[in-house]
């Protein structure tokens, strides 16, 4: 990712020194009774209506007819085959009797096959796609996080700006602006404080175990370098920051402290983030959860609304609902990361998401969720090898082929993404199990023998 910091001239020491609204995706009558047919039947049609920017031809647009159909002759023999196939698989023993998929063609957007898709289930990490679709809308996919060193009162401020992608390397540029403009003031005696004030004080979201700190993420703060799993991230930087003033020959008086920066304190230096889309890219294929909650709050503030869990996921919902029309019925979202257990999302809904990434109309603004989903057999994925994904004799057939986001949590696995079947159009699928008694590798084994069965590799 390129970083770039920047010096603030002139670094004049002294001693004392909403997002705009668009209109939503519409959804005619057939569309709508398409989704609610695949909740109990495994075949329906004409869901969401668009250009595909995955659609074999390239340029076909569909249009929900009135009605939808209630049996597979109006599919393909390719989605028939899907269908039948599905049907069975899903009541596999490994996943447990509280399933909910969906399956849509993204060329047509017909509704091939719903199992309870509009049951809503603990989504674990699928939850990031919603965060990341209203990162990329509220902000732009060329928004970039700035942190700042400031100074005033004899103190260095490192101000910070919600780039949880800041390295320890990009802390020592501007630790070398920092030094330069102190020694230039003759000053070879300063005090080093942090503000992170942009965000309040860190909580637990909602269906937050007390142990996910700081492992499983960190308390979410604006300040934060190299990732660090620590309690107090914005001391921690400033920590680093310290040091590397001090291996510059600046003597730092007393410890790191909290301070809020001062409009009269003078820019000494300034570093801008990666642009968002390489963010939320790294984020989808990782899933990486410190990022989602620090992305959930700037995406907040960016459209007017604290930086807290209430006011982040107050933002998405509005953002999926009514810029793009995806349902919100039976959706309840706590968090960015999808560590919450309270979170519920039916597969209807991550699938409508995922059909969002299939427009051309949304490919400058979305495609960065798409291009990050991980790779069935894709080493550093959440769907490589280390992760014994795609590897048994029915799902093997589909490593390479299938491009989808991961979740995980215990009581949960979530599999949700696009593959191209068999006649080669592409598909959504959206597969979501809670409480299966198997073991979670037996599980995700089933979870890709699904997605494997609806790129067709798996007749």
């Amino acid at each position: 990712m390129n970083h770039r910091t920047e010096a603030v001239p002139p670094p004049a020491f002294t001693p004392d020194g909403r997002h705009r609204h668009r209109k939503p995706k519409q959804l005619g009558a057939g569309a709508r009774r398409a989704l609610v047919l695949a909740m109990a039947v495994p075949v329906a049609s004409a869901a969401l209506a668009g250009p595909s920017a995955f659609a074999a031809n390239g340029n076909t647009t569909a249009t929900a007819p009135d009605t939808a159909p209630d049996t597979k002759d109006d599919l393909s023999p390719a989605d028939q085959a899907i269908a039948a196939n599905l049907e069975t698989r899903v009541n596999d023993a490994r996943l447990g009797s509280n399933v909910s998929g969906v399956v849509l063609d993204a060329e047509s957007d017909d509704v091939i096959w719903g199992h309870n898709a509009a049951t809503a289930l603990m989504p674990a990490s699928n939850t990031k796609l919603a965060t990341a679709t209203a990162a990329l809308t509220v902000l732009g996919p060329n928004h970039q996080f700035k942190t700042k060193v400031v100074y005033g009162d004899g103190t260095l401020t490192l101000v910070g700006g919600g780039d949880r992608t800041l390295t320890s390397a990009d802390l020592g540029e501007m630790a070398k602006d920092a030094v330069a403009g102190l020694k230039a003031a003759g000053l070879t005696t300063v005090k080093v404080a942090v503000d992170d004030s942009l965000f309040p004080e860190p909580t637990l979201a909602n269906g937050w175990k007390a142990d996910y700190f700081p492992g499983d993420v960190a308390p979410v703060r604006a300040l934060v370098v190299d990732g660090h799993a620590v309690d107090d991230t914005s001391i921690d930087a400033g920590q680093v920051f310290a040091q590397q003033l001090a291996a510059d020959g600046i003597t730092v008086d007393g410890d790191v402290t909290r301070r809020t920066a001062d409009i009269t304190d003078v820019p000494v230096s300034r570093h801008r983030s990666a642009k968002l889309s390489d963010i939320v890219h790294r984020m989808i294929k990782v899933s990486d959860n410190n990022i989602a909650e620090t992305l959930l709050r700037m995406t907040a503030l960016g459209a007017g609304q604290p930086a807290t869990f209430e006011g982040g996921t107050t933002v998405v919902r509005d953002v999926l609902s009514r810029r793009y029309g995806v349902s919100l019925e039976n959706f309840q979202m706590y968090d960015g990361s999808g560590l919450s257990r309270a979170n519920r999302i039916p597969a209807r809904t991550l699938a409508e998401i995922l059909d969002l990434l299939t427009e051309k109309r949304y490919e400058h603004r979305l495609s960065s969720i798409r291009d990050g989903l991980p790779v069935a057999g894709e080493a550093g994925s959440t769907l490589g090898p280390e992760w014994g994904r795609f590897d048994d004799a029915n799902s093997k057939c589909a490593v390479g082929k299938v491009h989808a986001k991961t979740g995980t949590l215990t009581g949960a696995i979530a599999l949700s993404g696009l593959t191209q079947g068999k006649d080669g159009r592409w598909k959504v699928f959206s597969f979501v199990e809670n409480d299966s008694t198997a073991g979670g590798s037996a599980i995700k084994d089933a979870m890709d023998g699904l997605a494997a069965t609806v790129n067709g590799c798996w007749a």
